[in-house]
């Protein structure tokens, strides 16, 4: 699931804000490091709404939020861009999933590499993708 962002460049940086979410903001010295940041804090966000009981509002469409006249202002300047929600649910889930030998080979040998197991390499590389599109 991805949400619509406002990518905003002033002297110090790059801010992230998003129209679902109001007060939900990030801060980043490159558009890189402020999207990466902004998956963090919509992480943090959503959380903190589930634990207090508030519900999740479902994502808007880019037309949904460029149709939207209240946010005319807020979006003034601002890049679009789509972040995904990336929640960590503290319990790892067991699935079968079906690779090409040779990529198995290749990603047992660089999670060994890197002191990790395969399911923590495949995770970390799955993250890495969803957050970098």
């Amino acid at each position: 699931m991805r949400y619509v962002s406002f990518i905003h460049r002033d002297d110090a940086g790059y801010g992230v804000s998003f129209p679902d979410f109001p007060g939900c903001v990030a801060i980043g010295e490159t558009v890189e490091a402020a999207v990466r940041h902004g998956c963090e804090a919509l992480a943090f966000h959503v959380e903190g709404l589930s634990e207090d009981g508030d519900s999740i509002p479902p994502p808007r469409s880019i037309d949904t939020i460029k149709g939207d006249a209240e946010l005319v202002d807020w979006r003034r300047g601002a890049d679009i861009v789509l972040i995904p929600l990336l929640l960590d649910r503290g319990s790892s889930r067991r699935v079968n999933i079906s690779l090409d030998r040779g990529l198995l080979e290749a990603i047992d040998d660089e999670a060994r590499q890197r002191g990790m197991t395969r399911s923590a390499f495949i995770a970390t590389a799955a993250r890495h993708e969803i957050e970098a599109t």
